[in-house]
């Protein structure tokens, strides 16, 4: 029977438990936090959005990064097989909006409890607040692990499944990126994704808890910069490497040291004007800036050292010839009424203030006063009101980790790693990441799957 360390009582973790449980091994998780799970708590705003139904031919159209490195891992536990699991394990399921799926009680806390019970029913032990500090290897061969300061445990392999360095809280510190720094591997820069952005607007500051529907926006690169990535990567105040561990402070010179995949400086231009996403559906105003899922979903196109103007159409369902005669018909019936007492049809009332001082029309202006040049002025900021991006809230409050292990050094087979026998990689530590959506809990299930199913098969 093989003896099987799995690190981090994640998704991947868990569900890589149980693959190789369910093949015969004997298998532990060694968690760090005091419970199974953390991140999976907090995600879908606590309801767990445990996957999307969307056909499994379109499910790589929806991730960013390394698409094709899934094949194996998601035809060999699509989302159908996510939701049977589920199901048949005593947690209903419903799919929503979007085809994204959600336990029917919109508790993450059913998911995380679905998953420790069956394991429990595998024999399979979680030693909780036991840190993983280290591997061991033997001809290159996984041997042993090292839990806290002494203790020496003998494995046959090691399944690594700690996530990469997002939601520092729920125990991403980059522990990960450490195991396969030094077994060898190289990683792809890690930076915040599926995150808010900072803007530089202060009416943006007014809107406040505004959350909008149904509008579209379109994400711009707007300005040519020429940048050393290497640079980018040490000076990212998002990275905030030395508060991670991921590398010392005085390491960060090295190439070598931060483990970039690419050894060799390069040169990064952006073209003038250039839309990186455009998108339709809800956003949300905040205190330092702009968040939803619209904006979210825009944060996977989202590079340190380019600068990004948001274009929001507030009627993207209105052409603007449309829209034009929408609000002369407003014009119209209120045509007794000042400015500032028409637009209740239009805007949200806590977004009409902040219209009528970006319009430049006077809010006593009468509307019958008010002139063609000046209504279409509000037709074009309707369509296109502009914010500018000056930066993104950082690993603290980013959903997924962008970047991470070198996929290329891995076996999208097997997940095991192509230089240490009995070593494997699943979920956010491995440089994947897909939109909002469900898209990366589906990663981190497949993938932790088919690493627990072949740590247990292969010899």
């Amino acid at each position: 029977m093989k003896n099987i360390a799995v690190i981090g009582a994640g998704a991947a973790g868990m569900m890589a438990a149980a693959a190789a449980a369910e093949s015969g091994a004997k298998v532990t998780i060694y968690e760090k936090n005091e419970k199974a799970g953390k991140k999976i708590y907090i995600t879908g705003k606590g309801r767990c959005n445990v996957t999307n139904n969307v056909d499994t031919d379109m499910f790589f159209g929806n991730v960013c990064r390394n698409p094709k490195f899934l094949y194996s891992a998601v035809y060999a536990f699509d989302h159908d097989s996510v939701c049977d699991f589920f199901e048949k394990n005593g947690c209903r399921l419903k799919v929503e909006r979007g085809d994204r799926v959600f336990p029917v009680s919109d508790h993450s806390s059913d998911i995380i409890g679905t998953l420790v019970r069956y394991l429990q029913r595998l024999h399979v032990k979680i030693s909780y607040n036991s840190e993983v500090t280290g591997i061991e290897y033997e001809d290159d061969k996984v041997v042993a692990i090292t839990v806290g300061r002494k203790e020496k445990i003998p494995v046959d392999a090691v399944i690594v499944c700690t996530g990469g360095i997002s939601y520092e809280s729920t125990g991403s510190t980059g522990d990960g990126y450490r195991f396969a720094r030094k077994a060898g591997h190289s990683l792809s820069q890690p930076f915040p994704s599926l995150v808010p952005f900072e803007v530089k607007e202060a009416w943006v500051k007014e809107l406040q808890g505004l959350s909008l529907k149904n509008v579209s926006i379109k994400m711009v690169a707007c300005e040519d910069e020429t940048e050393d990535e290497d640079a980018r990567f040490v000076n990212s105040k998002n990275l905030e490497v030395k508060k991670l561990g991921v590398v010392k402070k005085a390491e960060i010179s090295s190439d070598n040291a931060v483990g970039v995949a690419s050894s060799e400086k390069k040169k990064k231009k952006n073209k003038n004007s250039k839309s990186v996403y455009e998108g339709f559906g809800e956003m949300l105003f905040t205190h330092f800036g702009i968040s939803g899922p619209l904006i979210l979903t825009a944060s996977t196109r989202y590079e340190e050292g380019t600068r990004y103007k948001i274009h929001l159409n507030l009627k993207p369902a209105l052409t603007k010839e449309q829209l034009d005669k929408r609000i002369i018909r407003d014009f119209e019936e209120g045509n007794k009424k000042v400015f500032r007492n028409v637009l209740g049809g239009l805007f949200p009332s806590k977004l009409i203030p902040v219209m009528i001082n970006l319009s430049g029309i006077a809010p006593d202006k009468k509307v019958s006063e008010i002139s063609k040049a000046e209504r279409m002025k509000l037709v074009d900021l309707t369509q296109n009101l502009v914010m500018t991006v000056t930066g993104t809230r950082g690993f603290n409050e980013a959903i997924v980790t962008k970047g991470g292990v070198n996929v290329k050094e891995i076996d999208s087979s097997t997940m095991e790693s192509k230089f240490r026998k009995g070593l494997y990689f699943a979920g956010e530590v491995l440089d994947i990441d897909a939109v909002t959506g469900g898209f990366n809990l589906q990663v981190a299930w497949s993938t932790g799957h088919l690493a627990g199913l072949c740590a247990a098969m292969e010899e």
